[in-house]
């Protein structure tokens, strides 16, 4: 994308298609927090092999992020948009036509693999569409859609899934197309439509005649390594790495948690926790807009971190109303985590953006990684003992407020008037 120094060009219909490429990456992801119990139940599974589903899809962000890089320098935005989201389609239909744990295990690495394209194309689309000096402000704009997305999943989950559904309506046909027992594999119905009709939507925009300035380029193997040397590149790939992790070792559990050990049905309460957990998630991204226009990012980030060890600590040793309340309110405080490190990281270099946003959606494995050790330490001890394991990537996160130093900060509004 080619940037002039002195006009700042916002292209408002580039920024409303990445708008709405993370709200369905956002539905399709964490639609798995909802559904993971009855995954679970169907398939008879154990904690362990419960935790390895999230694990095929998050893990597919370490093997592809950094070759999406690579590909976005050989095909253009709208050429890997659309080859993912064709992907995407075929993949849930495939789960669809052969519902099993195996196949659901190689769908969701098929859907991890797409989104992971999706998420290097659209991220340094957003940061010039919209301007550099702007971008910690449009991601986590893009975190609200993204929260509001996952507010919305679990209701369809409730719809399609629910023991009394109208025979007259959509729901009911839907699920006349997968087994009797496994309603819910009829939302991978609804997920190939959703992907066939966003493909439609990438191959209608018309994209501006731009190219992109060399630091937006992903660049060769030797843009990589000068990253890789650079402390600050591992410093971020850990703190998205953790921060994925928190996001999804608490969503994919909390349903769980609920269950276990307060006896609350996963198709009513578990769902509606999951959604407020996302809600959230939104409201706090959309208080995080105004409070990135008045305060430092870093300084933001370290308030939200120590709220959100609070809150999960309440969640896990309070009661079942505590942890209906507290389990919602972590999502709140985690909601500018992902926005502040991203635009932390981007505007911690000089050059070889690209490059960086592969390095560091790559990091996005975390969210395999983690929800799986919660798994396995809850398997050999309890799922709350799992879920402390939680508090170690808190940590790390909380102590990038104190170490970060980006070239470019958040732009921010004096509330002092100035001296006449």
């Amino acid at each position: 994308m080619k940037k002039n120094a002195s006009e700042h060009k916002i292209y408002y219909s580039i920024i409303a298609l990445v708008m709405l490429i993370f709200f369905v990456i956002s539905f399709i992801t964490n639609i798995l927090n909802s559904i993971i119990v009855d995954v679970k139940t169907s398939f008879d599974l154990s904690l362990t092999l419960t935790g390895l589903l999230p694990f095929s899809f998050f893990i597919a962000y370490g093997v592809m992020s950094i070759p999406a890089g690579f590909l976005s320098e050989k095909y253009s935005n709208k050429t890997l948009l659309s080859i993912s989201l064709f992907v995407m389609m075929i993949a849930s239909l495939l789960f669809v036509v052969f519902p099993g744990y195996a196949v659901f295990s190689v769908t969701l690495f098929s859907l991890g693999c797409c989104m992971a394209v999706l998420q290097v194309v659209i991220n340094p689309m957003l940061r010039v569409a919209g301007g550099e000096e702007h971008f910690a402000f449009n991601s986590v704009l893009a975190q609200v859609v993204f929260g509001l997305a996952s507010f919305t999943s679990p209701y369809l989950y409730q719809n399609i899934a629910g023991k009394n559904i109208d025979k007259n309506s959509i729901a009911h046909t839907l699920r006349g197309l997968v087994p009797e027992n496994l309603p819910w594999v009829s939302l991978y119905v609804v997920f190939s439509l959703i992907s066939f009709a966003l493909l439609l939507v990438v191959l209608l925009t018309k994209y501006p005649d731009f190219e992109k300035n060399e630091d937006e380029k992903a660049g060769d193997s030797n843009s990589y390594w000068s990253l890789l040397k650079n402390k600050w590149t591992l410093l971020f790939f850990i703190s998205i790495f953790c921060y994925t992790g928190i996001e999804q070792g608490i969503g994919n559990w909390i349903s769980q948690f609920l269950k276990q050990y307060h006896g609350f049905d996963e198709k009513i309460v578990g769902a509606d926790t999951v959604a407020y957990f996302w809600a959230m998630l939104t409201v706090g991204c959309l208080l995080g807009l105004v409070l990135l226009k008045i305060m430092d990012s870093r300084k933001l980030l370290i308030i939200a971190s120590i709220a959100a060890i609070t809150t999960l600590l309440f969640a896990l040793n309070g009661s079942a109303k505590v942890a209906l309340i507290c389990f919602p309110m972590v999502g709140f405080f985690i909601s500018v985590m992902w926005s502040i490190i991203f635009s932390l990281a981007l505007n911690s270099v000089s050059s070889h953006h690209g490059s960086l946003s592969g390095i560091l959606c790559t990091g996005i494995a975390g969210a395999a990684v983690i929800p799986f050790i919660i798994g396995w330490i809850g398997e050999l001890t309890t799922l709350k003992t799992g879920l402390y394991f939680l508090l170690i990537p808190m940590v790390f996160v909380l102590s990038i407020g104190f170490w970060a130093s980006p070239l470019v900060n958040n732009k921010t509004i004096s509330l002092k008037k100035s001296d006449s």
